[in-house]
């Protein structure tokens, strides 16, 4: 977190949340969303900013509840999720690289869903792969030994084959897609904490 931001909270330490007007797409973009955006629950604009782009990817965190957010100044800007809280992406030098610019690090998991969408974990981090890579990453599984045919990988993501795949050398775990925030601990839509749920 920067220092600025930390000199905000402790000097205004009570200022209220915000919640609907940040978006994380499934591209690993910040999008905000004004109030026709809520209304019609659209993704919002593309922020294109650079350096607000770095300054809240370097302060976001996830709360106890699992609900991510920008820490902006001493408020809490809390970020919907399109896809997980991280997005992943291939990248020559670092290999798999966050959409904050961080390297993820060596893989605990990986994961396919139904609808072909791949996310890896790393400890306590889960991305999900930003789709203009999947088909070069696809392109790297295997079962048996041998690369992965699309009629096997089909077969595998309907359920109808048991075949075993591989990301180097990872084996790939079949998962629901709305069983992810669950599993994993993130909510997608964060919302304001009732009373009782504080209590």
């Amino acid at each position: 977190m920067d220092d600025i931001v930390k000199q905000a909270l402790a000097k205004w330490p009570n200022v209220p949340h915000c919640y609907g007007w940040l978006l994380l797409d499934a591209r690993g973009h910040w999008r905000m969303r004004d109030e026709r955006a809520q209304h019609l629950n659209l993704p919002g604009d593309k922020l294109q900013h650079a350096a607000l782009c770095s300054f809240i990817a370097r302060n976001y965190a996830a709360d106890a509840r699992g609900c991510w957010y920008f820490q902006n100044g001493p408020q809490r800007v809390y970020v919907q999720l399109q896809a997980a809280p991280y997005i992943v992406r291939t990248d020559p030098v670092q290999g798999w690289l966050l959409h904050t610019g961080v390297p993820m690090g060596a893989l605990d998991e990986v994961l396919l869903t139904e609808d072909g969408a791949l996310l890896l974990r790393s400890a306590d981090l889960l991305a999900q792969l930003d789709d203009r890579d999947i088909a070069s990453v696809m392109a790297e599984l295997h079962s048996g030994g041998s690369p992965v045919t699309d009629e096997v990988l089909l077969d595998w993501l309907d359920g109808s084959s048991s075949a075993s795949l591989t990301l180097h050398g990872h084996p790939v775990q079949r998962v629901a897609a709305a069983a992810l925030p669950a599993r994993y601990g993130f909510v997608c839509v964060p919302a304001p904490e009732t009373p009782a749920a504080k209590a």
